[in-house]
């Protein structure tokens, strides 16, 4: 990982994904949404514990856009059985995190990971599915 502390990363890849893609601020903070790109292939557990500090803190469209069809997605594709438990687990304690995994897609999860997911997740409100 870089040098930053987990804080430092947390802060920073909120400030980046909430930015204007052209603004300074979104240059500025990129770093911390490539070292989460690199954390998801190299450390499952951090990644899922950076992953749950940002939804702690930041909830909005932005957010969840490239949280979770972005890096949780990845997350669990690329290590869907060392955190499909965790993610289970969010989700039926966290209504909103549970719809907020409606926006994921299956990219390269297992059938098996993608079936879990699918009964852990509220699609209401994507793709047209009503309230």
């Amino acid at each position: 990982m870089s040098d930053h502390t987990h804080e430092e990363l947390v802060e920073a890849w909120i400030r980046f994904s909430n930015a204007d893609r052209s603004s300074e601020e979104y240059d500025k903070y990129f770093w911390a949404f490539l070292t989460l790109l690199e954390l998801e292939r190299e450390d499952p557990n951090q990644t899922w514990q950076l992953i749950v500090d940002v939804w702690s803190r930041d909830q909005s469209d932005k957010t969840i856009s490239y949280l979770f069809a972005g890096h949780l997605e990845n997350l669990l594709s690329y290590h869907g059985p060392e955190v499909i438990e965790k993610v289970e687990q969010k989700a039926k304690a966290d209504p909103k995190f549970a719809n907020a995994l409606g926006c994921i897609w299956k990219f390269q999860m297992t059938d098996e990971i993608w079936a879990r997911v699918q009964k852990v997740w509220d699609r209401r409100g994507w793709d047209g599915i009503p309230n």
